[in-house]
């Protein structure tokens, strides 16, 4: 059986980040494990509240999957913060993950941030080199790329830029 970690948030209402997540393992019929980032309080109708995970934690509980479990695949979703980027680029520059899906989670569906302003040059010059597959949505192509990508063109465009 295939494993794949996903380094992301934790979402109490379950409809995104790690828990969707896995989710979409168990239904592809992977072995999925989890590196939690970051803790939000969040609904349908918002998040409440977001607790970032110390840099330390997210390490070890890297370290604990990689050296005993391992991965042929690793997917990130929300970071929050330059410094859970730095280390997670890291980390992934260190064991080289044959594949890495970088969705550069930035804002929830409900309109709140999940990404610290501070944070996307750090995401687009320590991590997104690393990435196999990078997956933003267009308000997130925007933001790494510093232009409005709002129609179709736009969008293949930017898939050819982000590349």
């Amino acid at each position: 059986m295939k494993r794949v970690l996903t380094i992301a948030g934790s979402d109490s209402g379950g409809g995104a980040g790690i828990q969707a997540d896995l989710k979409t393992f168990v239904a592809n019929g992977v072995y999925g494990m989890t590196v939690v980032t970051a803790l939000t309080a969040q609904n349908t109708t918002g998040t409440y509240g977001i607790h970032p995970i110390p840099i330390a934690f997210v390490r070890d509980q890297f370290n604990a999957v990689a050296t005993d479990i391992g991965f042929d695949a690793v997917k990130t979703g929300m970071l929050a913060n330059q410094w859970v980027i730095r280390e997670v680029a890291g980390l992934l520059a260190s064991c080289k993950p044959a594949h890495l899906v970088v969705d550069p989670v930035m804002v929830a569906t409900s309109g709140s941030k999940l990404l610290e302003d501070d944070a996307c040059s750090v995401l687009k010059s320590e991590l997104l080199p690393l990435a196999t597959l990078v997956t933003p949505n267009m308000p997130e192509a925007s933001a790494l790329l510093g232009r409005e990508v709002v129609t179709n063109e736009d969008a293949k465009a930017a898939a050819y830029d982000l590349q």
